[in-house]
């Protein structure tokens, strides 16, 4: 069996992990350094109307392009700090947002600045002309507040992104181990099933032997076809319900061949729900349960009916038989259910949770029936394997 721990470290990397190439739409360059240039234009339409109604017009160009350009640059800087420092700036402690990144954010608001003086050298008109350093300096001392605001509010953007994304990635592999669990306990249940099933059917075989060869040697072709079917299946944990159905009906001449003249069958599958996915070998160990504890014990008037429909959004099974009901004392686990159907309901649970049923109690003194239900499902590709966290 593969390593959990590896596969899951391996989904959390394919999930987008630090250091995978999968990120949010947020982080793209385009999407974030776009918005943060239309934050900036909001800005300056909102100035821009502000001064026209104080009786202040100015051109709307003059406002929108120092704005946009300075909320472009920052968008661009706070992006490229992000793309190079992303770890250091999700895992930094307050001593080094003290100590390393309130010097940065100095630092990149004095590029900032630069780049802006150099595409607007004149900007000031309440001012006399000045050289390019005087005009750094100038803007460097009157925007410091601004400026900051923006560069830390970027700063925990990010580290909220980074909170989020290892929060998801936690969530994720915590889903990918359920999956990995649920798959193993599953496969651990089928392996406990296919022996019991078999051991159960072998001492059937030996029992005919000495009494009718015909029927023995015929069950040992039923047998044949069954494990066949079983190694078929492999590993697949939901498979069509004509599938199942072919099988359980194997199993069925099987008994017929035991119990002849006995037992009379009926089998009734809605005909819209033969490619729905059901659990392999859910429908067998509740026949045989019913053949072990109720048919069994007639010597004739044995009834058996398997009614599978749709109710709402549920596939629904009925097995019903008579025989001598749910009498007190009869060997049985001491949840009140055989190996067989024991089996049955954790597979179930596994597969759907809460979204399952699995009762089984007396119509009359002599009739008992077991119902089962679960999420009817459908699959374009039947072989596929699936469980409740993987579908």
């Amino acid at each position: 069996m593969p390593d959990l721990k590896d596969e899951a470290a391996e989904f959390a990397l394919r999930a987008g992990a630090p250091g995978s190439p999968k990120r949010s739409i947020l982080m793209h360059p385009a999407f974030f350094i776009t918005a943060s240039t239309l934050v900036g234009l909001l800005f300056a339409l909102q100035q821009w109307g502000h001064m026209n109604v104080e009786g202040y017009p100015i051109g709307l160009w003059r406002t929108i392009g120092p704005w946009g350009v300075q909320y472009f640059l920052w968008g661009t800087i706070a992006w490229v700090l992000w793309r190079l420092f992303r770890q250091f700036i999700q895992t930094a402690s307050i001593l080094q947002i003290f100590t390393i990144v309130l010097p940065v954010s100095l630092a990149a608001y004095l590029i900032e600045t630069m780049i802006w003086v150099a595409f607007f050298p004149h900007y000031s008109i309440n001012h006399p002309v000045m050289g390019y350093w005087q005009r750094v300096a100038f803007n460097y001392q009157g925007d410091l507040m601004e400026s900051m605001a923006i560069f830390w509010c970027a700063f925990f953007f990010f580290r909220g992104i980074g909170y989020y994304q290892q929060f998801r990635e936690k969530e994720t592999v915590a889903v990918q181990l359920q999956a990995q669990l649920a798959n193993a306990q599953i496969a651990a249940l089928r392996m406990q099933l296919n022996p019991h099933f078999l051991f159960n059917t072998m001492n059937s075989i030996s029992s005919l032997m000495r009494s009718d060869v015909d029927a023995a040697d015929a069950m040992l072709e039923h047998l044949s076809s069954l494990l066949r079917m079983t190694l078929e299946r492999g590993d697949v944990q939901l498979i069509p319900l004509h599938d199942e159905i072919d099988f359980t009906e194997t199993y069925l001449a099987m008994q017929d061949r035991r119990y002849a003249g006995r037992v009379t069958r009926t089998l009734s599958v809605d005909p819209e729900l033969h490619d729905a996915l059901v659990p392999a070998m859910i429908l067998q160990p509740i026949v045989e349960n019913a053949y072990a504890h109720g048919l069994s014990k007639l010597d004739r008037g044995g009834q058996l009916s398997i009614d599978v429909r749709k109710y709402g959004q549920q596939l629904r099974a009925l097995i019903t038989n008579n025989g001598v009901g749910l009498k007190p004392g009869v060997n049985r686990k001491s949840n009140g259910y055989g190996v067989g159907l024991t089996n049955v309901k954790d597979r179930l649970r596994l597969h759907y949770g809460d979204g399952c049923s699995f009762t089984m109690g007396e119509l009359d003194a002599n009739r008992v029936q077991v119902a089962i239900s679960f999420p009817l499902q459908f699959s374009a590709n039947p072989a596929e394997s699936l469980t409740r966290y993987g579908a």
